[in-house]
């Protein structure tokens, strides 16, 4: 693992072979003009985790990397121009602040930053010894300090100071939505690319002239309810599965905080909702999901980089429109090879979410065959 080097001079450069490379890898299905979102050339990182290095009276965040002999190598970072402005600021103040307090730095080991657009702050602060009252006062002093709020962690402990989330507020479709990013849990890391996603997920599922189709969405791994939030207007209705309950509470969450009234949240993995409309699968929490008076005209998928298995395919494949956020190319290429024998590609997308990398993200509008417009 290596550490990217940011040079804006050459950011579209590298963009361009991201290009040039799905161009290529994809060319056999026949997709259309790739559509690529660019990310801002630095400071696009609104969440990051470092060590902290103890080197005598010295303290220094740090990542490591591993060179070509394999050994892993400790890189200071005094600052990192991947991560957001608040997030740069924040690691020298963090440094300054706790260098000389033995409260705070006292067995310190690791910590997290998690940040908006608009600047608000989440920093937790992960340790090798328990928390007492003494540690607490000490990080509320920090808290006034810096301007953040701060979470404490250790074995068998979770101190939350004032609280344990941060809302960004995304601007999708001429509007702007507010999304609760909770501690420890999956957000999208480069807001700006998250809020491409989202314009295009919506532009791609709009009816005709803009208007709300009759049909509805199921959405399988909603997550905190991301892309749930800005479709929602697109279709009648919306059921949404999520397995997390963590992740199932910020979508109820994010879905009251934006006055969304026409989405149901299910805890539940997508297996068990192929089974639940299939009608394999009864009680409660199905009963709730009046799937019988629903008409889904579309499923989104985001599922994590190891892809959708054969049986998954086989169930998406059943709707006759899907929209497919990949974060892999690799097991997107794969799953299009049994998707692409029931359906074509209509839309195709390439997100920059982590420039400087060899990392992709992809997005990919496709509809039954004979169906498409």
């Amino acid at each position: 693992m290596s550490v990217p080097v940011v040079d804006p001079d050459q950011y579209f450069v590298q963009l361009d072979a991201k290009r040039q490379r799905i161009v290529e890898q994809f060319a056999r299905f026949q997709a259309p003009t790739l559509e690529v979102f660019p990310s801002p050339a630095s400071h696009y990182r609104m969440r990051c985790e470092f060590r902290l290095w103890h080197e005598g009276d010295d303290l220094f965040h740090a990542m490591f990397e591993t060179g070509a002999d394999g050994v892993k190598n400790t890189v200071r970072m005094d600052q990192y121009d991947v991560a957001s402005q608040r997030i740069n600021a924040l690691m020298a103040g963090l440094i300054d602040a706790i260098r000389d307090c033995p409260e705070l730095r006292h067995r310190l080991f690791q910590v997290e930053y998690l940040t908006t657009r608009q600047g608000e702050a989440l920093v937790t602060l992960v340790y090798h010894r328990p928390l007492d009252d003494a540690w607490e006062k000490a990080a509320r002093e920090l808290e006034t300090t810096l301007n953040v709020a701060i979470i404490g962690r250790a074995r068998k402990q979770r101190r939350v100071l004032t609280r344990e989330s941060v809302t960004e507020h995304l601007h999708v479709a001429g509007r702007v939505f507010s999304y609760q990013q909770v501690e420890n849990s999956f957000t999208q890391p480069n807001a700006d690319i998250a809020e491409s996603m989202l314009n295009w997920a919506r532009e791609v599922t709009q009816g005709e002239d803009g208007q709300r189709r009759a049909t509805d969405l199921v959405e399988l791994y909603c997550g905190n309810g991301n892309f749930t939030i800005a479709l929602a207007n697109n279709f009648r209705r919306v059921v949404a599965t999520e397995i997390s309950r963590t992740s199932v509470a910020s979508a109820q969450h994010n879905l009251a905080l934006n006055h969304i009234d026409n989405v149901h949240v299910a805890r539940m993995s997508s297996e068990e909702f192929a089974q639940a409309l299939s009608g394999e699968k009864t009680g409660r929490r199905v009963s709730d999901m009046q799937l019988e008076t629903h008409d889904f005209s579309t499923v989104l998928v985001d599922p994590p980089r190891a892809g959708l298995d054969a049986d998954s395919c086989e169930q998406i494949a059943r709707f006759d429109e899907i929209v497919y956020i990949s974060c892999n190319p690799d097991t997107l290429e794969a799953n299009l090879e049994q998707l692409g024998q029931t359906h074509e590609i209509q839309r195709f997308a390439l997100f920059d979410q982590f420039p400087y990398t060899d990392h992709c993200e992809c997005g990919v509008l496709l509809k039954r065959r004979g169906q498409s417009d």
